[in-house]
C-alpha cells in the first residue's frame, strides 16, 4: 500500500474513531421541553440532573407571542415530557403544542393542577388568567404537577426527584414569607396596582392588593389601549391616589409614561419583571430572583 493510501487509511479510521466517540458521548438522559422560561427554570430545580432540560421561550422574551424554530418544535415532538403554562399563554406556540400531544408527546399543564382565577376586568372578563406564577403558592401546586410526571419519565430517578422539589417547595414556602411580611408594612389603603397590562391578579388575591386598571386592556399583550381606556385609567389613578405605577421589563414603558404625565400627578413608573426572566445577571434570571425584585419594588414604590 503506498504512503498517501495508508494516510488516507489511517484518516478515515480516525473520522470513524471521533464519530463513534460522539455517538457514545450523547445524553442519553430523558428529554424534558419547556415553554417558558419562568417554569424552565422551576423544572430544572427539580430535575436536577435526572434530565436534560430545554426551555424553548428565550430572556426577556413576551410568552404571549414568542416563536420557535423547526428544529425546537420537531425536539417538542420527540420529547419524554413536554412542559407548558396553558390557560391560553403561549399564543404563539398553540399549534405545536396541539401537535405533540396528539401525536402522544407526555405532557403536563400547569394550569390545569392550580385554583384558577378569571379576569375581572376590560374585554378578558371571565377569562382565565395564565399568570399565576404571581403567586409563590400556586407555584407550588405545579411543583407538585411537575414532580408526579417526572417520576413517571422513564430513566429517572424518583428519590432525586422527589428531592428536588422538596427541596423547592421549602424555597417557595420562604419566599411567600417574605412577601407577606413585605407587603404587609404597606398600608391596605396603598395597596394598590397600576400596571401595563393585567399579571398581578394572583398576587393581588393572596396579598390582599387591589387592581386599579392597566394600560393594555385583555389578557394579552398582543391587544392595544384605546383613548376612551386611557382616560378611564387615568381617572381610577387619581381617584385611587396610587403613588407608583409599574411597567413590564419585556415591554417598552413609553405608555406608562405618557400616562402618568396625562394623570396630572405626580406618579413614578417602576419596572418590574413579570413574565419573562432575564439574562444572567440582569437581576431577575431565576423565579425566586424575580419574585424578591419584584416585592422590593412593588412595596418601595408603594410606601414612598
Amino acid at each position: 500500500m503506498s504512503r498517501r493510501r495508508v494516510a488516507a487509511s489511517v484518516a478515515l479510521a480516525a473520522s470513524v474513531a471521533i464519530t463513534g466517540c460522539a455517538a457514545g458521548a450523547a445524553d442519553d438522559r430523558p428529554q424534558i421541553v419547556v415553554t417558558t422560561n419562568i417554569l424552565g427554570d422551576v423544572v430544572e430545580r427539580i430535575a436536577g440532573d435526572e434530565a436534560v432540560v430545554t426551555t424553548l421561550m428565550r430572556p426577556n422574551a413576551d410568552p404571549h407571542s414568542f416563536e420557535i424554530s423547526a428544529q425546537e418544535a420537531a425536539l417538542m415532538d420527540s420529547a419524554d415530557l413536554l412542559v407548558s403554562n396553558g390557560l391560553a399563554l403561549e399564543e404563539g406556540l398553540q399549534q405545536h403544542l396541539d401537535r405533540a400531544i396528539d401525536g402522544g408527546v407526555a405532557s403536563v399543564v400547569a394550569g390545569d393542577h392550580i385554583d384558577v382565577l378569571d379576569y375581572t376586568a376590560d374585554d378578558a372578563a371571565g377569562a382565565p388568567d395564565p399568570h399565576f406564577w404571581t403567586d409563590p403558592a400556586r407555584m407550588a401546586d405545579v411543583v407538585d404537577a411537575v414532580e408526579a410526571a417526572l417520576e413517571d419519565v422513564p430513566g429517572v430517578e424518583d428519590a432525586a426527584i422527589r428531592a428536588g422539589a422538596d427541596a423547592y417547595r421549602s424555597e417557595l414556602a420562604e419566599l411567600d414569607a417574605e412577601m407577606t411580611d413585605a407587603f404587609a408594612a404597606i398600608p391596605a389603603e396603598s395597596r394598590a396596582l397600576v400596571t401595563n397590562h393585567h399579571v398581578f391578579g394572583y398576587l393581588a388575591d393572596r396579598y390582599g392588593f387591589r387592581i386599579v386598571g392597566a394600560v393594555i386592556p385583555g389578557g394579552t399583550t398582543l391587544a392595544a389601549p384605546s383613548a376612551a381606556d386611557l382616560r378611564g385609567l387615568v381617572e381610577a389613578i387619581d381617584e385611587a391616589g396610587v403613588p407608583t405605577i409599574f411597567a413590564e421589563s419585556s415591554q417598552p414603558d413609553r405608555l406608562m409614561q405618557v400616562l402618568a404625565s396625562e394623570a396630572g400627578i405626580e406618579v413614578e413608573v417602576v419596572e418590574l419583571y413579570t413574565e419573562s426572566l432575564t439574562e444572567p445577571g440582569d437581576g431577575a434570571d431565576t423565579y425566586l430572583a424575580m419574585m424578591r425584585a419584584n416585592t422590593e419594588r412593588i412595596a418601595e414604590g408603594l410606601t414612598r
